[in-house]
């Protein structure tokens, strides 16, 4: 008999084949290939074929899903801030602080609200819901993010530097929604969440991020002046430098996600006028599309019907609120005003602050923090019933967003980015 491990082997490479063969393709139609992964991932679990296998005794091992999720986020927000460009000045970043300080505590406020008032939850599973599902994704939304260090484009930078730097930001409130899960009287905790959790952690992100990268670009300057590394190796200096600003990061209670985005920014300034940076890009995409595929079939392969069915109605009342009212109305009020750095167009586009509302897709930065969740203290009922509700919501978020993320950019790209603004009389 075949072992398990060898046909799972197997298989991963007949999908990597055909989604690499199929990929102009594939590209071109109204279809992610998060989707095709999915699907996979359904038919290799215990509804298909079950050669994937992720169950201890019928409980999910969220151990492994958490570090396998770490991983794949502190690698997609460093290549977000890979990809930017932009002047460090707040006239540039308007719009990401307007999604970050308007939109993300909005959109954690009114989930929480729902979660309350239609869910039955208590005020702090609320938060903890609210602060599991607010941020959008770095990593599944890769497809209306910037394509490269030459884009400018304003909706493409709003949201691949949201999406770099929310998944840190909502650290604070998953912690806020964990203390009060295990400790109801807020007193107890929450000046020490104020100044440990809140304020220094994001203080250090912010510093570690700053200070590692630099020292790291400094000593490869230095010693390539003496000798060249192996070319082959050289990417790895990337990897290096996302594994040591984050381990270091987190042992001085940091938020490594902060330092890893910020590490990406330094980095791209670093060695703007060199090819190097380029190539670490190159390097951290494909390596984040390998793991990609690897948390996306496990998400299609822990898929089990009976509680899904069990708490979809509770889902279909979050999703339903997320997508369509908070999402889309936090955006539209949060990106009111002269935001744009075009003369001619300083406001927004009607149609951008739509898209912007529609792209808040949900994916692997949700499911770290519900696994981190898992592993901090949400258990029993209320943990069954936050698990399942995000479970679904990520897995149709991968759907509903997969299939209109082309049309709509490409609409985008046609009707607005392909537009010349008014001119003033």
């Amino acid at each position: 008999m075949v072992d398990i491990y060898i046909l799972n082997l197997a298989f991963i490479g007949l999908l990597l084949l055909a989604v690499t063969l199929g990929s102009g393709l594939i590209s071109r139609l109204p279809l992610s290939f998060s989707i095709i992964y999915l699907g996979v991932g359904i038919g290799l679990g215990p509804y298909g074929l079950g050669l994937i296998n992720l169950r201890q005794t019928g409980t999910f091992n969220a151990e492994f899903l958490e570090r396998l999720t770490e991983l794949v986020v502190i690698i997609s927000v460093f290549g977000c801030g890979l990809k930017i460009v932009r002047p460090l000045q707040f006239n540039y970043w308007k719009v990401t602080t307007r999604l970050l300080l308007y939109l993300m505590p909005f959109s954690i406020l009114v989930l929480a609200l729902v979660a309350r008032f239609f869910l039955n939850m208590s005020w702090s599973e609320g938060i903890l819901l609210g602060a599991i599902l607010a941020p959008t994704d770095p990593v599944l939304a890769s497809e209306v993010q910037l394509t490269d260090v030459n884009d400018r484009d304003e909706l493409r930078f709003g949201l691949t530097s949201e999406g770099g730097l929310n998944d840190a930001l909502a650290f604070p409130f998953v912690y806020f929604g964990l203390y009060g899960v295990k400790d109801s009287d807020w007193f107890n905790w929450l000046g020490s969440w104020l100044l440990v959790d809140l304020f220094w952690g994001i203080f250090a992100g912010i510093a570690m991020g700053l200070l590692i990268p630099q020292a790291i670009v400094l000593i490869d300057r230095k010693v390539q002046k003496l000798h060249k590394a192996d070319e082959l190796m050289e990417d790895f200096i990337a990897l290096s430098i996302i594994l040591l600003t984050y381990s270091l990061t987190e042992i001085v209670n940091g938020y490594g996600f902060i330092a890893v985005f910020v590490a990406g920014l330094v980095v791209q300034r670093g060695y703007r006028k060199t090819e190097k940076g380029h190539n670490q890009l190159r390097f951290v995409e494909r390596l984040e599309k390998l793991l990609e595929i690897v948390t996306i079939l496990v998400l299609g392969s822990i898929l089990l019907f009976e509680p899904i069915g069990t708490y979809f109605q509770q889902s279909l009342i979050v999703m339903f609120s997320l997508f369509l009212i908070i999402r889309p109305l936090g955006v539209w009020l949060s990106t009111f005003g002269k935001l744009s750095q075009n003369p001619q167009r300083p406001r927004l586009h009607g149609a951008t602050r739509l898209l912007f509302g529609w792209f808040g897709i949900r994916g692997v930065g949700s499911l770290y923090y519900l696994a981190y969740a898992f592993g901090h203290g949400l258990k029993d009922k209320s943990g069954e019933q936050i698990g399942w509700i995000v479970y679904t919501t990520v897995m149709v978020s991968v759907i509903l967003h997969g299939v209109t993320a082309t049309p709509l950019m490409n609409w985008y790209e046609a009707n607005v980015v392909g537009t010349k603004p008014p001119v003033k009389t």
